[in-house]
């Protein structure tokens, strides 16, 4: 006989269940049925059930210094539990500067230690001393915090992958993720839930597809790319040409090709070409809710900040930086190192290693001058009319 829906509530149930899967795990153990929300659950900490740790690492600074080929000035002995950025550390924590620029950030400093350059004296706290104090920081941080390579997952059943697809070794591709006809996705990589690869893709090594982003037919990603979730890349490119009273569709036939080691965030679109490719060169690092139009050609470890919007066919050169909200018009062409302050609003091309800011962007020297004066505005207008009164000029305001 089954149990009713009253007796799966009662606590001896659910205290037998838990001896069950103790005894699955190879442990056995009491735990008391812990009320929520008028349901029980069952509390304790093993992490062979949950999954996690049953407490912090806790590590000394001589450990820390030398899993980050670093110099301790001040006790080695120093007891580290977590890592957290210097305005939130406290007792037990590291803490890091990453240049001499922020040291008097360390005044004040409740952490009982912190990583700095070679340069920044201890001033009373316990310091590690390396030559990259960010790359050392990211080392403490992960192990600290017992973070383990990814585990491969494997093609899940609930994933649907078509017959003609090529999958590499080693790949994961987590429930519910579409890899359609003829797509090639290669080694290592990792395409999550909700995924949707279109017809025809070449997918490189190590690539990570985050949930929900979409990837249309034909578009090639090369080694090492990131996209983070709801991306949508190789979607029809905004082209119409008005035809007999009525804006017509023009087909969007081309494709979309990522170079390797970019990395794309949440909810950016990079549209299709018309009939070639809209292309993103190596290394560039592109960040949420960006806009890159049918066509454009984005050169090599460009910087394009969130919100920043390129119209069709735009062009840029190498190590280009797009602050925020920056919008260019169609076909222009931004030289190679250029940096577009943020807001920039541009309607002609930027020669190579120009800085321009505002809207419209002009060059950063000549839009501070201007921006100057107009803070000086309404004292210039109180001037002119004290000159106009005294030539006995009527003022017409």
């Amino acid at each position: 006989m089954g149990r009713s829906a009253k007796g799966l509530a009662e606590p001896l149930f659910w205290r037998n269940l838990a001896e069950l899967i103790l005894q699955i795990q190879g442990t056995r153990s009491s735990f008391p049925i812990v009320p929520c929300n008028g349901l029980r659950y069952i509390r304790h900490d093993n992490p062979h059930v949950y999954g996690r740790k049953d407490a912090p690492v806790k590590i000394s600074l001589r450990q820390l210094a030398e899993l980050v080929q670093g110099k301790v000035v001040g006790d080695p002995e120093t007891v580290i539990a977590s890592a957290k950025p210097v305005g939130d550390a406290q007792p037990g924590d590291i803490t890091f500067i990453e240049n001499d620029k922020y040291a008097s950030h360390l005044h004040g400093c409740r952490a009982s230690a912190a990583v700095v350059p070679a340069s920044v004296s201890a001033n009373g706290l316990a310091v590690i001393q390396v030559a990259d104090p960010l790359a050392a920081f990211v080392t403490i941080v992960q192990h600290l915090q017992g973070r383990s390579a990814p585990v491969i997952h494997g093609i899940d059943p609930k994933a649907s992958v078509h017959t003609t697809a090529k999958i590499g070794p080693d790949a994961s591709i987590y429930p519910f993720a579409v890899i359609e006809e003829g797509t090639v996705i290669g080694v290592r990589c990792r395409i999550h839930s909700g995924v949707v690869i279109g017809r025809n893709c070449r997918i490189g090594d190590d690539v990570t597809l985050y949930p929900n982003c979409v990837l249309y037919e034909n578009t090639i990603l090369g080694d090492r790319v990131i996209v983070h979730g709801c991306a949508v890349i190789g979607a029809d490119g905004f082209g119409y040409r008005f035809h007999e009273g009525r804006h017509v569709k023009v087909p969007q036939l081309g494709h979309v090709e990522i170079g390797d080691d970019v990395e794309i965030g949440a909810c950016t679109t990079i549209d299709r070409g018309t009939f070639g490719a809209t292309r993103i060169g190596a290394g560039t690092k592109i960040d949420n809710l960006v806009m890159i139009g049918h066509n454009c050609q984005v050169g090599k470890h460009n910087l394009l900040c969130g919100q920043v919007g390129f119209a069709g066919s735009c062009s840029t050169g190498d190590y280009v930086v797009a602050a925020g909200q920056v919008g260019l018009a169609d076909h222009l062409h931004i030289g190679a190192g250029a940096v577009l302050g943020a807001q920039c609003g541009l309607h002609k091309d930027v020669p190579p290693g120009q800085r321009v800011i505002g809207s419209p962007a002009l060059p950063e020297h000549d839009q501070k001058r201007i921006f100057a004066s107009m803070a000086r505005l309404p004292d210039m207008r109180r001037d002119l009319r004290k000159v106009k009164q005294h030539l006995g000029i009527k003022d017409d305001e």
